[in-house]
């Protein structure tokens, strides 16, 4: 029996692609909204167009879904312009915003309305701290982004019976991402730590991060936000030296000097040259078990 329709956005990026694979494999009808005629035409799933200039989406696209996940959002990891900064809160906050209306004029309750964030929300820092659900966003780039992101999340609240934020930590994925950008300078023999290597990577094997999405789809306890994180703390230094280890090579070159870096990526550099530990008790207590709770795990499976 066909269970719930699920409507995906950003469902070609990394987390999208993974858990749209999942749903199915669950028996859910999967419906996703794309921005481009070549995404509808090679989406292997119902696509339906999400039209920015007109603020609209195709007819069909919410019919019977009871679940929105909202995935989609620019990619962080670019050189933070004045106009790209723009783009990845717009990216975010405009396509909620044509969805909602979109509920509202059709009249929907959905079951529930899932979204992504980032553990962005507590800023680029690198502290002692282990930061918790409850804690305030960072007045930084990203923690304004974050807060923008959830803010539009909340406003579902009127058109669904449960709102959820997942925080999500580095996707490690063997179809690009985080352990990607890793693994090519290790493989060439010139992989590194960067900056001083002693910033945290808060991190999530990927599949554990779909069956997040799952989890917060058929559990109707799960409310608000969630940090998206593996349970193990570790560094930059101990994920360089872990992937090498995977690998089988050796790091031969010093640690990238912080400086290099801000002359590459400019503001966003902090991203990479700071972080945080963050706690996953709030979703283990939901009952959440971590297929990868350990980084060895997750690497060997990875990059076997």
């Amino acid at each position: 029996m066909m269970k719930s329709k699920v409507l995906v956005t950003g469902a070609t990026g990394l987390i999208g692609s993974a858990l749209c694979e999942l749903l199915v494999s669950k028996g859910y009808d999967v419906h996703v909204l794309v921005r481009f005629n070549d995404e509808k035409q090679q989406s292997p799933y119902k696509a339906f167009k999400l039209d920015y200039d007109n603020n609209s989406i195709e007819d069909g696209a919410l019919d019977g879904v009871e679940y929105v996940v909202h995935l989609a959002g620019a990619p962080i990891a670019m050189r933070w312009t004045k106009s790209y900064k723009k783009l990845v809160v717009d990216s975010r906050v405009i396509s909620a915003d044509i969805i909602k209306a979109e509920i509202e004029k059709q009249n929907i309750t959905l079951k529930a309305f899932i979204s992504a964030s980032a553990i962005g929300y507590y800023g680029a820092i690198t502290s002692d701290k282990i930061f918790v659900e409850t804690d305030s966003p960072a007045e930084d780039f990203l923690g304004k982004v974050c807060q923008a992101w959830e803010n539009k999340a909340l406003d579902f609240k009127n058109v669904a019976d449960r709102v959820v934020m997942l925080r999500t930590s580095g996707v490690l994925s063997d179809k690009g991402g985080l352990l990607a950008e890793l693994k090519t300078p290790i493989e060439k023999n010139s992989g590194a730590p960067l900056g001083s290597g002693k910033q945290y990577v808060p991190w999530i094997h990927i599949d554990d991060m779909s069956a997040m999405y799952l989890q917060a789809i058929e559990d109707d306890t799960m409310i608000g936000a969630y940090n998206a994180a593996a349970p193990e703390h570790i560094t930059n230094k101990d994920l360089t030296k872990a992937v090498a280890k995977q690998l089988k090579k050796k790091l031969w070159f010093p640690n990238v000097p912080a400086f290099g870096l801000k002359i590459m990526f400019g503001e966003m550099a902090n991203l990479i040259l700071k972080g945080s530990r963050v706690s996953s008790e709030k979703i283990l207590k939901q009952g959440f078990q971590f297929k990868f709770p350990k980084l060895e795990d997750a690497l060997k499976n990875l990059l076997k």
